[in-house]
């Protein structure tokens, strides 16, 4: 990571990292299979972390606060790596590479959270729709966690994120259940053409 934040994500070798550990390049890929897994090893853990957090969730829960809660509890260990959570995130929006493979993990991470929720019973189009929504929410509570200089938690910025998104969908729902009587309203205002 300070390789990268030395001399940018391009420029840095494997050579430089396995030296900068004390480490044989050949040793360096037995763990990883290029420089941008370095970024990414912890993309299985804290994948399988969700899944299992969504099983573990009480039947009651709704599909959505299954996710969040899951969410929040796998990433309680991003609470320990703040500044290097930082540091990553910039080295990925700084790079197009990086941010194509962080699309690709967060695509996976969807397809095992709605893949969890359909073993919880959830139909489709239900299981992918609540997952997406998930993602979306861990996307924007994790931008606004690293931005918080009041140093909340994780688990705080995913809940503003979730109430933002309950927001705007109570939002929605009004405004559908008003245009048929405004729409009616504005009917009976007009006259007909033989009038």
């Amino acid at each position: 990571m300070n390789l990268y934040r030395e001399h940018g994500f391009a420029e840095t070798t494997v050579a430089e990292i396995a030296a900068r550990a004390g480490l044989t390049e050949r040793t360096f890929f037995r763990y990883f299979a290029d420089k941008r897994e370095v970024l990414f090893w912890g993309a299985p853990l804290l994948e399988r972390s969700i899944v299992e957090g969504i099983a573990a969730a009480p039947a009651d829960a709704a599909p959505l606060e299954a996710v969040v809660a899951a969410l929040a509890a796998a990433g309680a260990v991003f609470e320990e790596r703040r500044e290097g959570a930082r540091v990553r995130h910039a080295l990925i929006q700084a790079n197009a590479e990086l941010r194509e493979r962080e699309v690709m993990k967060l695509t996976s991470l969807g397809a095992a959270i709605a893949a969890a929720l359909r073993a919880r019973g959830v139909r489709e189009p239900g299981a992918s729709l609540t997952a997406e929504a998930g993602i979306a929410i861990f996307k924007v509570g994790f931008e606004r966690w690293l931005e918080d200089a009041g140093r909340r938690d994780f688990a705080h910025h995913l809940r503003a994120a979730l109430g933002e998104l309950r927001g705007v969908v109570a939002e929605q729902g009004a405004a559908a259940r008003r245009a048929p009587r405004t729409a009616r309203a504005a009917g009976r205002g007009r006259r007909s053409p033989a009038s």
